[in-house]
């Protein structure tokens, strides 16, 4: 049965896999990826295929390499910089191939709406041999899910499918329909010449890999997804979403005699099908997102042939940040000489809007434990480095916190704090601040570097018992899996009692004072002893908890300002900045209740204790934050 539903990008991936009989799927999440795996995981327990958070990227792709070895369809989901972590087993899967079918989603981020670089992956295909696919709308991306898992099969090679934050985050309507097969166990046939890559296989597996890799191409030339639209003595080479702008901007420009080269597959790069493109053109234009990779290869394969053809990319099209109709249109525009037919976006020269930075909400307990960090610095009279990580608490960096020095990438802060350590004077801490879910993705090993190297640092572990910053999906710590059943706990304060940490504590964020005096304990103690330290503050993200209580009808108490008591000194809001805490006209505070999620640490900060209860909290509440 076929049904028209509205789905997200994401979740339009999701069921191409469906619909392809995946049976195994893991991914770590990151955005724009996570509703990928977590739309999968919604629907596992009725297709019976295994998914899995799994603990970072690399272990995800190794997960999802070893099922496909076994000869079952698998797909792994990660943002960008997540294929980075998962360059090491991607290199060697195109050298073995597979024997079902492996996909790997890399969901690209253009303009860096939530990542650190914006990396165009496409560059990974190229430098391991691995075929890039890519939706050319949103409109696609099921039936190019499909095609990659069939691409993959066909070839027992790995496949990654490319998306960018503008498709995976778009909503369109999409024609699904059930599996027709779905299988989720495979077999293991013994053939360590294949799959055991030491020297003496690898030299031989390079060559039958790049016959694959011919074979792919081959394979490119006659597909649906890549093909050659309209006809003219001008070409237009694009892929992935920059299609759709294309012809959108020619509608805009009323022009109809430019041929197009749509390549949904454009790694290896389809040459005979460009070639043929080519055919009675003068001029060229490639329109790509990011980086000139097939204008690159465009050029390479012209002089090859001996073909003398003006070739155009980068010249007109931007390759910094996301591609839109405007910057696409101005492109063609320029390189047709046409005027440009569309005002540019619209300014506010003159006008200052109110800022609207990013903020921790309401009750997040790393609120607190900023708050009592920032105080225990101050009375341990150290020059704190704060080494920072990528999460939540990454918003540390604002004032009034300031709590983060550095952020480069998951499990940087312990690795710089390493550095830190060894070449600063003894008047610095290096303080490193690591969040659970980060902890575990790549935190044990620089963790475990520092205690045999003798590196002393404060570590700070923020539990908040979920990776919270892409949409409370549970962890090893969490003692959930992936579809939320009870799952084994992992738990923090063991791993670094194992790897040889001998001061490991762990606090209620919520109680500032408690909280301090823990942190202070830590930074007297590294002082003595030359050692590292680790502290956990424990609790869990408010919206979690928040959401959990909604769910189960179950009461949010709140608070509510004394205003005979309260002063207007400002702390609350100024210091420990809780959104929903505001100052009134005459300075005092007031609390929207709105907001309030009675996390009470504000009852705690507040010197005249004007802060008081106006629900109260249960039992069943507090259950819900550990």
């Amino acid at each position: 049965m076929v049904r028209k539903v509205i789905l997200l990008g994401n979740e339009a991936i999701a069921w191409g896999a469906i619909e392809a009989g995946v049976g195994f799927v893991s991914a770590y999440p990151g955005t724009p990826s996570t509703e990928v795996v977590e739309t999968l995981a919604r629907y596992a327990p009725k297709y019976k295929y295994h998914v899995e958070w799994s603990v970072n990227e690399k272990v995800a792709l190794e997960a999802a390499y070893g099922a496909a070895i076994a000869g079952v369809k698998s797909l792994t989901a990660m943002k960008h910089v997540g294929v980075n972590v998962a360059a090491d087993p991607l290199s060697t899967s195109a050298y073995t191939g597979v024997e079902g079918s492996l996909v790997i989603v890399s969901a690209d981020d253009p303009s860096m709406w939530s990542s650190q670089n914006e990396q165009d992956n496409r560059y990974y295909g190229l430098r391991a041999f691995i075929p890039v696919l890519e939706a050319g709308s949103p409109y696609e991306l099921k039936d190019i899910t499909t095609e990659a898992f069939k691409l993959s099969s066909i070839m027992k090679h790995p496949v990654i499918l490319r998306s960018v934050t503008r498709l995976s985050h778009s909503r369109i309507p999409v024609e699904i329909r059930e599996p027709s097969e779905i299988k989720s166990k495979g077999s293991f046939k013994k053939n360590p010449a294949k799959y055991a890559v030491i020297p003496s296989h690898a030299r031989k597996l390079r060559g039958e890999m790049l016959e694959r890799w011919n074979r792919i191409e081959e394979y490119l030339n006659n597909v649906w997804y890549n093909k050659i639209e309209g006809d003219g003595r001008r070409l237009i080479i694009t892929s992935g979403y920059a299609y759709s702008y294309v012809v959108d901007s020619l509608k805009y420009l009323n022009i109809s005699d430019i041929k197009i080269l749509k390549l949904s597959g454009m790694i290896p790069l389809p040459r005979k099908l460009v070639l043929k493109a080519m055919d009675g053109v003068d001029e060229i234009l490639v329109v790509e997102e990011l980086e000139p990779i097939i204008e690159t290869l465009v050029k390479s394969l012209l002089y090859d042939e001996n073909i003398r053809i003006p070739v155009y990319g980068k010249k007109y099209i931007p390759q910094i940040g996301e591609l839109t109709l405007n910057n696409v249109l101005k492109g063609l525009s320029k390189w047709l000489d046409l005027e440009y037919p569309l005002s540019d976006v619209i300014t506010v020269d003159g006008v200052e809007l109110p800022p609207r930075p990013p903020v921790l909400c309401p009750g997040c307990p790393h609120r607190g434990t900023f708050f009592a960090l920032r105080r225990a610095v101050i009375r341990s009279r150290v020059k704190p480095v704060y080494a920072g990580d990528i999460g939540c608490y990454s918003l540390g960096i604002n004032k009034p916190f300031e709590a983060q020095d550095t952020i480069v990438e998951m499990g940087g802060s312990i690795g710089l704090a390493n550095g830190f350590s060894h070449t600063l004077s003894r008047e610095y801490l290096p303080i490193a601040i690591i969040g659970d879910s980060t902890f575990f993705h790549s935190g044990i090993t620089p963790l475990i570097n520092a205690v045999y190297n003798n590196a002393p640092m404060l570590v700070v572990v923020l539990d908040n018992r979920v990776t919270a910053m892409t949409g409370n999906q549970p962890h090893p710590g969490s003692g959930y899996n992936a579809i939320w059943e009870k799952a084994n706990e992992i738990k923090i304060e063991d791993i670094a009692r194992a790897s040889g940490v001998k001061f490991v504590k762990v606090f209620d964020p919520f109680k500032i004072k408690e909280s301090e005096k823990v942190i202070l304990e830590a930074i007297n103690y590294i002082k003595e002893n030359n050692e590292v330290a680790l502290v956990i503050a424990k609790r869990a993200c408010s919206l979690l908890v928040s959401s959990m209580a909604r769910r189960k009808g179950i009461s949010i108490p709140t608070y509510k300002v004394d205003l005979d008591k309260c002063t207007g000194c400002g702390i609350c809001y100024n210091a420990f900045t809780c959104p929903a805490i505001i100052p009134m006209e005459d300075g005092k505070a007031y609390i929207d209740e709105s907001l309030c999620v009675g996390c009470g640490e504000c009852v705690e900060i507040c010197p005249f204790k004007a802060i008081i209860p106006s629900k109260p909290w249960t039992t069943e509440y507090e259950s819900l934050w550990w």
